[in-house]
Protein backbone atom coordinates (compact mmCIF):
# COMPACT_ATOMS: atom_id res chain seq x y z
CA UNK A 1 0.00 0.00 0.00
CA UNK A 2 1.15 3.77 -0.76
CA UNK A 3 1.22 5.78 2.03
CA UNK A 4 2.05 8.90 -0.04
CA UNK A 5 0.05 11.59 -1.43
CA UNK A 6 0.91 13.04 -4.43
CA UNK A 7 5.00 13.43 -5.39
CA UNK A 8 6.46 13.82 -2.06
CA UNK A 9 6.88 10.32 0.11
CA UNK A 10 5.72 10.00 3.59
CA UNK A 11 2.71 12.47 3.53
CA UNK A 12 -0.63 10.91 4.65
CA UNK A 13 -4.35 11.41 4.05
CA UNK A 14 -6.73 11.69 7.02
CA UNK A 15 -8.25 8.40 5.57
CA UNK A 16 -5.16 6.50 5.44
CA UNK A 17 -3.43 6.69 8.48
CA UNK A 18 -7.15 6.71 10.14
CA UNK A 19 -7.72 3.18 8.68
CA UNK A 20 -3.84 2.30 9.43
CA UNK A 21 -4.62 2.97 13.42
CA UNK A 22 -8.04 1.12 12.91
CA UNK A 23 -5.87 -2.05 11.59
CA UNK A 24 -3.02 -1.83 14.05
CA UNK A 25 -5.58 -1.33 17.07
CA UNK A 26 -7.92 -3.82 16.51
CA UNK A 27 -5.43 -6.44 15.49
CA UNK A 28 -3.33 -5.56 18.47
CA UNK A 29 -6.19 -5.25 21.21
CA UNK A 30 -8.68 -7.76 20.44
CA UNK A 31 -10.55 -9.85 23.38
CA UNK A 32 -9.08 -7.17 26.19
CA UNK A 33 -10.92 -6.98 29.20
CA UNK A 34 -10.82 -3.07 31.01
CA UNK A 35 -11.73 -2.56 34.66
CA UNK A 36 -13.03 1.35 35.36
CA UNK A 37 -16.08 3.77 36.39
CA UNK A 38 -18.89 4.10 34.16
CA UNK A 39 -19.97 7.81 33.05
CA UNK A 40 -22.15 9.76 30.61
CA UNK A 41 -24.04 6.58 30.37
CA UNK A 42 -26.64 6.89 27.43
CA UNK A 43 -28.95 4.09 26.29
CA UNK A 44 -30.13 5.17 22.52
CA UNK A 45 -33.74 5.27 21.34
CA UNK A 46 -32.52 2.30 19.12
CA UNK A 47 -31.21 0.00 22.29
CA UNK A 48 -27.62 0.52 21.60
CA UNK A 49 -25.41 2.14 24.45
CA UNK A 50 -22.78 4.75 24.79
CA UNK A 51 -20.85 5.52 27.91
CA UNK A 52 -17.08 6.54 28.83
CA UNK A 53 -14.85 4.08 31.22
CA UNK A 54 -12.69 6.21 33.29
CA UNK A 55 -10.39 5.84 36.08
CA UNK A 56 -8.37 8.33 37.67
CA UNK A 57 -5.75 9.31 34.99
CA UNK A 58 -7.58 8.39 31.47
CA UNK A 59 -10.87 7.58 30.26
CA UNK A 60 -12.00 5.77 27.01
CA UNK A 61 -15.67 5.70 25.42
CA UNK A 62 -17.47 2.73 25.09
CA UNK A 63 -20.38 1.32 22.52
CA UNK A 64 -22.11 -1.63 23.18
CA UNK A 65 -24.67 -3.07 20.56
CA UNK A 66 -28.44 -4.27 21.67
CA UNK A 67 -27.28 -7.43 20.08
CA UNK A 68 -24.85 -7.68 23.18
CA UNK A 69 -26.28 -5.16 26.20
CA UNK A 70 -30.01 -7.74 26.22
CA UNK A 71 -27.76 -10.86 28.23
CA UNK A 72 -26.87 -8.19 30.60
CA UNK A 73 -28.36 -8.88 34.31
CA UNK A 74 -28.46 -5.20 35.99
CA UNK A 75 -28.83 -1.50 34.28
CA UNK A 76 -25.89 0.51 33.98
CA UNK A 77 -25.61 3.62 36.17
CA UNK A 78 -22.95 6.50 36.27
CA UNK A 79 -20.76 5.38 38.64
CA UNK A 80 -20.57 2.10 38.76
CA UNK A 81 -17.33 0.07 38.54
CA UNK A 82 -17.37 -2.44 35.50
CA UNK A 83 -14.95 -5.05 33.94
CA UNK A 84 -15.81 -4.66 30.12
CA UNK A 85 -14.59 -7.01 27.46
CA UNK A 86 -14.37 -6.51 23.58
CA UNK A 87 -12.14 -5.00 21.16
CA UNK A 88 -10.35 -1.97 20.71
CA UNK A 89 -11.74 -0.24 17.21
CA UNK A 90 -11.87 3.22 15.68
CA UNK A 91 -14.64 5.20 13.99
CA UNK A 92 -13.27 6.56 11.13
CA UNK A 93 -15.82 9.70 10.69
CA UNK A 94 -14.48 11.51 14.10
CA UNK A 95 -10.76 9.38 14.59
CA UNK A 96 -11.86 8.82 18.11
CA UNK A 97 -10.82 4.89 19.40
CA UNK A 98 -13.48 3.52 21.61
CA UNK A 99 -14.16 0.06 22.97
CA UNK A 100 -16.37 -2.14 21.41
CA UNK A 101 -18.09 -3.62 24.15
CA UNK A 102 -19.19 -7.26 23.74
CA UNK A 103 -19.76 -8.43 27.80
CA UNK A 104 -19.88 -6.10 31.23
CA UNK A 105 -20.01 -6.98 34.45
CA UNK A 106 -19.83 -5.52 37.93
CA UNK A 107 -16.47 -5.54 39.48
CA UNK A 108 -16.74 -8.02 42.39
CA UNK A 109 -19.15 -8.15 45.80
CA UNK A 110 -18.78 -4.65 46.53
CA UNK A 111 -19.95 -3.09 43.31
CA UNK A 112 -22.86 -5.80 43.45
CA UNK A 113 -23.79 -4.39 46.79
CA UNK A 114 -23.47 -0.69 45.49
CA UNK A 115 -25.78 -1.17 42.43
CA UNK A 116 -27.95 -3.17 44.80
CA UNK A 117 -28.25 0.02 47.16
CA UNK A 118 -28.69 2.43 44.27
CA UNK A 119 -31.60 0.50 42.43
CA UNK A 120 -33.03 -0.03 46.09
CA UNK A 121 -32.28 3.95 46.99
CA UNK A 122 -33.90 5.07 43.42
CA UNK A 123 -36.93 2.64 43.47
CA UNK A 124 -38.01 3.86 47.27
CA UNK A 125 -37.78 7.15 46.52
CA UNK A 126 -40.27 6.27 43.58
CA UNK A 127 -42.73 4.63 45.83
CA UNK A 128 -42.60 1.20 44.84
CA UNK A 129 -41.62 -0.18 48.28
CA UNK A 130 -44.68 1.66 49.60
CA UNK A 131 -46.57 -0.55 52.17
CA UNK A 132 -49.77 1.30 51.58
CA UNK A 133 -49.62 -0.19 48.55
CA UNK A 134 -49.36 -3.76 48.80
CA UNK A 135 -52.07 -6.24 48.45
CA UNK A 136 -53.34 -8.39 51.25
CA UNK A 137 -52.62 -12.53 50.96
CA UNK A 138 -56.48 -14.50 50.32
CA UNK A 139 -56.48 -16.60 52.93
CA UNK A 140 -57.85 -19.62 51.62
CA UNK A 141 -56.36 -19.76 48.36
CA UNK A 142 -57.57 -22.09 45.01
CA UNK A 143 -54.87 -21.63 42.68
CA UNK A 144 -51.41 -20.82 43.62
CA UNK A 145 -49.33 -19.22 40.59
CA UNK A 146 -44.97 -20.11 41.09
CA UNK A 147 -42.34 -18.89 39.37
CA UNK A 148 -38.77 -20.67 39.93
CA UNK A 149 -37.15 -23.28 38.48
CA UNK A 150 -39.34 -26.63 38.06
CA UNK A 151 -36.48 -28.71 38.30
CA UNK A 152 -35.24 -27.34 41.34
CA UNK A 153 -35.26 -28.23 45.41
CA UNK A 154 -37.02 -25.34 46.36
CA UNK A 155 -39.45 -26.04 44.55
CA UNK A 156 -40.03 -29.51 45.06
CA UNK A 157 -40.09 -28.51 49.14
CA UNK A 158 -43.01 -25.81 47.52
CA UNK A 159 -45.11 -28.85 46.44
CA UNK A 160 -44.25 -30.82 49.77
CA UNK A 161 -45.65 -28.11 52.06
CA UNK A 162 -48.59 -27.31 49.81
CA UNK A 163 -49.52 -31.43 50.11
CA UNK A 164 -49.08 -31.26 53.72
CA UNK A 165 -50.76 -28.11 54.82
CA UNK A 166 -53.46 -27.45 52.07
CA UNK A 167 -54.30 -30.33 49.70
CA UNK A 168 -57.05 -28.86 47.91
CA UNK A 169 -55.03 -25.96 46.32
CA UNK A 170 -53.77 -26.17 42.81
CA UNK A 171 -50.52 -25.04 41.71
CA UNK A 172 -49.84 -23.46 38.16
CA UNK A 173 -46.22 -23.27 37.88
CA UNK A 174 -44.54 -21.08 35.06
CA UNK A 175 -40.89 -22.93 34.71
CA UNK A 176 -38.24 -20.10 34.63
CA UNK A 177 -34.32 -19.15 34.65
CA UNK A 178 -33.63 -18.37 38.27
CA UNK A 179 -29.83 -16.89 37.60
CA UNK A 180 -27.17 -16.32 34.43
CA UNK A 181 -28.23 -14.65 31.07
CA UNK A 182 -31.98 -14.37 30.43
CA UNK A 183 -32.88 -15.27 33.90
CA UNK A 184 -34.56 -11.39 34.67
CA UNK A 185 -36.29 -11.46 31.52
CA UNK A 186 -37.95 -15.24 31.60
CA UNK A 187 -38.67 -14.34 35.46
CA UNK A 188 -40.44 -11.46 34.28
CA UNK A 189 -42.32 -12.92 31.12
CA UNK A 190 -43.67 -15.75 33.55
CA UNK A 191 -44.93 -13.31 36.11
CA UNK A 192 -46.96 -11.43 33.33
CA UNK A 193 -48.17 -14.77 31.76
CA UNK A 194 -49.56 -15.46 35.41
CA UNK A 195 -51.31 -12.62 36.18
CA UNK A 196 -52.97 -12.17 33.00
CA UNK A 197 -54.40 -15.71 33.66
CA UNK A 198 -56.65 -13.88 36.66
CA UNK A 199 -58.04 -16.96 37.67
CA UNK A 200 -55.01 -17.06 40.67
CA UNK A 201 -55.34 -15.86 44.00
CA UNK A 202 -51.57 -15.45 44.90
CA UNK A 203 -48.06 -15.87 42.62
CA UNK A 204 -44.91 -17.27 44.46
CA UNK A 205 -41.60 -15.95 42.77
CA UNK A 206 -38.53 -17.88 44.18
CA UNK A 207 -35.46 -19.83 44.06
CA UNK A 208 -33.29 -21.30 46.84
CA UNK A 209 -30.04 -19.85 48.49
CA UNK A 210 -26.80 -18.35 46.66
CA UNK A 211 -24.12 -15.75 46.23
CA UNK A 212 -25.19 -12.16 45.57
CA UNK A 213 -24.15 -13.13 41.61
CA UNK A 214 -26.49 -15.73 41.92
CA UNK A 215 -29.37 -13.97 43.18
CA UNK A 216 -28.95 -11.40 41.09
CA UNK A 217 -32.03 -11.86 38.52
CA UNK A 218 -34.34 -10.82 41.78
CA UNK A 219 -32.26 -7.64 41.90
CA UNK A 220 -32.82 -6.37 38.22
CA UNK A 221 -34.90 -3.76 37.95
CA UNK A 222 -37.30 -5.31 35.30
CA UNK A 223 -38.12 -7.79 37.50
CA UNK A 224 -39.04 -5.19 40.36
CA UNK A 225 -41.37 -3.17 37.81
CA UNK A 226 -43.12 -6.37 36.97
CA UNK A 227 -43.83 -7.37 40.64
CA UNK A 228 -45.48 -3.75 41.34
CA UNK A 229 -47.23 -3.84 38.19
CA UNK A 230 -48.86 -7.32 38.44
CA UNK A 231 -52.71 -7.03 39.96
CA UNK A 232 -52.44 -10.35 41.30
CA UNK A 233 -50.67 -10.40 45.02
CA UNK A 234 -47.14 -11.58 44.74
CA UNK A 235 -45.07 -13.35 47.85
CA UNK A 236 -40.92 -13.45 46.84
CA UNK A 237 -39.31 -16.02 48.80
CA UNK A 238 -35.47 -15.58 47.59
CA UNK A 239 -32.65 -17.52 48.98
CA UNK A 240 -31.78 -17.80 52.59
CA UNK A 241 -33.42 -16.11 55.94
CA UNK A 242 -30.05 -14.03 55.62
CA UNK A 243 -30.61 -12.81 52.11
CA UNK A 244 -32.59 -9.63 51.14
CA UNK A 245 -33.57 -9.21 47.06
CA UNK A 246 -34.82 -6.30 45.43
CA UNK A 247 -37.89 -8.18 44.78
CA UNK A 248 -38.60 -8.97 48.24
CA UNK A 249 -39.29 -5.42 48.82
CA UNK A 250 -41.39 -4.46 46.27
CA UNK A 251 -43.30 -7.73 46.76
CA UNK A 252 -46.87 -7.76 48.29
CA UNK A 253 -45.44 -9.87 51.40
CA UNK A 254 -41.56 -11.06 51.79
CA UNK A 255 -40.63 -14.79 52.60
CA UNK A 256 -37.51 -15.68 54.44
CA UNK A 257 -37.29 -19.43 52.07
CA UNK A 258 -39.09 -20.55 48.59
CA UNK A 259 -40.58 -23.34 51.87
CA UNK A 260 -41.91 -20.17 53.91
CA UNK A 261 -43.57 -18.41 51.33
CA UNK A 262 -45.54 -21.79 50.57
CA UNK A 263 -46.53 -21.74 54.29
CA UNK A 264 -47.39 -17.88 54.01
CA UNK A 265 -49.63 -18.49 50.99
CA UNK A 266 -51.51 -21.74 52.00
CA UNK A 267 -53.76 -22.33 55.73
CA UNK A 268 -52.40 -25.43 57.88
CA UNK A 269 -55.32 -27.80 57.30
CA UNK A 270 -54.69 -29.03 61.47
CA UNK A 271 -55.73 -26.09 62.62
CA UNK A 272 -58.44 -25.70 59.87
CA UNK A 273 -59.84 -28.60 61.15
CA UNK A 274 -59.46 -27.87 64.84
CA UNK A 275 -61.43 -25.21 64.16
CA UNK A 276 -63.85 -26.93 62.65
CA UNK A 277 -64.26 -28.98 65.93
CA UNK A 278 -64.19 -26.61 68.38
CA UNK A 279 -66.47 -24.38 66.00
CA UNK A 280 -69.16 -27.44 66.36
CA UNK A 281 -68.90 -27.74 69.94
CA UNK A 282 -69.03 -24.31 70.52
CA UNK A 283 -72.06 -24.23 68.35
CA UNK A 284 -73.56 -26.80 69.50
CA UNK A 285 -73.22 -25.31 72.94
CA UNK A 286 -75.06 -22.20 72.02
CA UNK A 287 -77.66 -23.82 70.43
CA UNK A 288 -78.08 -26.08 73.70
CA UNK A 289 -77.72 -22.71 75.74
CA UNK A 290 -80.50 -21.18 73.33
CA UNK A 291 -83.24 -24.12 73.09
CA UNK A 292 -82.87 -24.43 77.40
CA UNK A 293 -83.62 -20.52 77.47
CA UNK A 294 -86.16 -20.68 74.81
CA UNK A 295 -87.71 -23.75 77.11
CA UNK A 296 -87.38 -21.49 80.00
CA UNK A 297 -89.56 -18.66 78.20
CA UNK A 298 -92.11 -20.96 77.19
CA UNK A 299 -92.60 -22.40 80.61
CA UNK A 300 -93.02 -19.19 82.20
CA UNK A 301 -95.38 -18.13 79.62
CA UNK A 302 -97.46 -21.53 79.91
CA UNK A 303 -98.24 -20.98 83.58
CA UNK A 304 -98.79 -17.24 83.46
CA UNK A 305 -102.18 -15.84 84.34
CA UNK A 306 -103.34 -15.09 80.51
CA UNK A 307 -102.93 -19.05 80.28
CA UNK A 308 -104.14 -19.93 83.03
CA UNK A 309 -107.54 -17.61 82.61
CA UNK A 310 -107.69 -18.40 79.23
CA UNK A 311 -111.16 -20.13 79.85
CA UNK A 312 -112.21 -16.54 81.65
CA UNK A 313 -110.67 -14.11 78.85
CA UNK A 314 -112.92 -15.92 76.27
CA UNK A 315 -116.04 -15.74 77.74
CA UNK A 316 -115.72 -12.16 78.67
CA UNK A 317 -114.96 -11.90 74.98
CA UNK A 318 -118.24 -14.01 74.02
CA UNK A 319 -120.18 -11.82 76.38
CA UNK A 320 -118.71 -8.35 74.54
CA UNK A 321 -119.80 -9.94 71.20
CA UNK A 322 -123.29 -10.98 72.52
CA UNK A 323 -123.84 -7.20 73.30
CA UNK A 324 -122.60 -6.19 70.30
CA UNK A 325 -125.03 -8.73 68.40
CA UNK A 326 -128.05 -7.56 70.60
CA UNK A 327 -127.65 -3.90 69.70
CA UNK A 328 -127.18 -4.64 65.87
CA UNK A 329 -130.65 -6.56 66.41
CA UNK A 330 -132.41 -4.22 68.38
CA UNK A 331 -131.19 -1.13 66.08
CA UNK A 332 -132.38 -3.04 63.19
CA UNK A 333 -135.81 -4.27 64.53
CA UNK A 334 -136.72 -0.45 65.06
CA UNK A 335 -135.27 0.74 61.39
CA UNK A 336 -137.73 -1.78 59.96
CA UNK A 337 -140.58 -0.90 62.13
CA UNK A 338 -140.20 2.42 61.45
CA UNK A 339 -140.24 1.71 57.80
CA UNK A 340 -142.90 -0.10 57.48
CA UNK A 341 -145.22 2.69 59.24
CA UNK A 342 -143.70 4.59 56.65
CA UNK A 343 -144.91 2.73 54.32
CA UNK A 344 -148.35 2.04 55.27
CA UNK A 345 -148.64 5.68 55.46
CA UNK A 346 -147.82 6.09 52.12
CA UNK A 347 -150.20 3.25 50.60
CA UNK A 348 -152.74 4.66 52.76
CA UNK A 349 -152.29 7.83 51.04
CA UNK A 350 -152.25 6.45 47.58
CA UNK A 351 -155.61 4.38 48.67
CA UNK A 352 -157.28 7.50 49.02
CA UNK A 353 -156.50 8.98 45.95
CA UNK A 354 -157.65 6.13 43.51
CA UNK A 355 -159.50 6.78 41.12
CA UNK A 356 -161.68 3.82 40.78
CA UNK A 357 -162.50 3.54 44.89
CA UNK A 358 -164.35 6.89 44.25
CA UNK A 359 -165.81 5.91 41.14
CA UNK A 360 -167.20 2.04 43.09
CA UNK A 361 -168.90 5.13 45.52
CA UNK A 362 -171.41 6.33 42.76
CA UNK A 363 -169.00 9.35 41.44
CA UNK A 364 -168.57 9.85 37.58
CA UNK A 365 -166.01 11.46 35.65
CA UNK A 366 -166.90 13.84 32.68
CA UNK A 367 -164.66 14.26 30.36
CA UNK A 368 -164.28 16.50 27.39
CA UNK A 369 -160.95 16.48 24.75
CA UNK A 370 -159.36 14.00 27.01
CA UNK A 371 -159.95 16.27 30.27
CA UNK A 372 -161.78 15.92 33.30
CA UNK A 373 -164.30 18.68 33.50
CA UNK A 374 -164.20 19.47 37.40
CA UNK A 375 -166.37 23.04 36.92
CA UNK A 376 -169.49 23.61 35.39
CA UNK A 377 -167.94 27.02 34.04
CA UNK A 378 -165.66 24.75 32.19
CA UNK A 379 -168.22 22.42 30.75
CA UNK A 380 -168.80 22.82 26.57
CA UNK A 381 -172.50 21.41 26.02
CA UNK A 382 -171.41 22.01 22.39
CA UNK A 383 -168.46 19.80 22.38
CA UNK A 384 -168.64 15.67 22.61
CA UNK A 385 -168.85 14.19 26.15
CA UNK A 386 -167.71 11.05 27.68
CA UNK A 387 -169.09 9.91 30.85
CA UNK A 388 -166.86 7.62 32.80
CA UNK A 389 -168.57 5.13 35.63
CA UNK A 390 -167.34 2.61 37.75
CA UNK A 391 -168.65 -0.03 35.61
CA UNK A 392 -168.60 1.76 31.69
CA UNK A 393 -167.64 4.65 30.26
CA UNK A 394 -170.99 6.40 27.66
CA UNK A 395 -170.47 9.34 25.16
CA UNK A 396 -173.38 11.76 25.15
Amino acid sequence: MDLFVGEEKNIYSVSQITGSIKRLLESSFGGIKIVGEISNFKPHFSGHWYFTLKDADAQISCTMWKSNNTRVRFTPEDGMRVVVSGNITVYPPRGNYQIDVKTINLDGVGELQAAFERLKRRLAEEGLFDEALKKAIPKLPKKIGVVTAIDSAAFRDMISVAKRRYPLVRLVVASSRVQGDGAAEEIVQNINLLDKRGDLDVIIIGRGGGSLEDLWAFNEEIVARAIYAANTPIISGVGHEIDFTIADFVADLRAPTPTAAMELATPDKEKILTWLDDFLISSSNNINSIISNLKDTVFELINSYGFKSYDYILNNFKQDLDNYIFRIENNLDKKIKKEKNEVELQRNILEAFNVDKILQRGFALVIQNNKVITRAKKYNKNEKTKIKFYDKEIEI
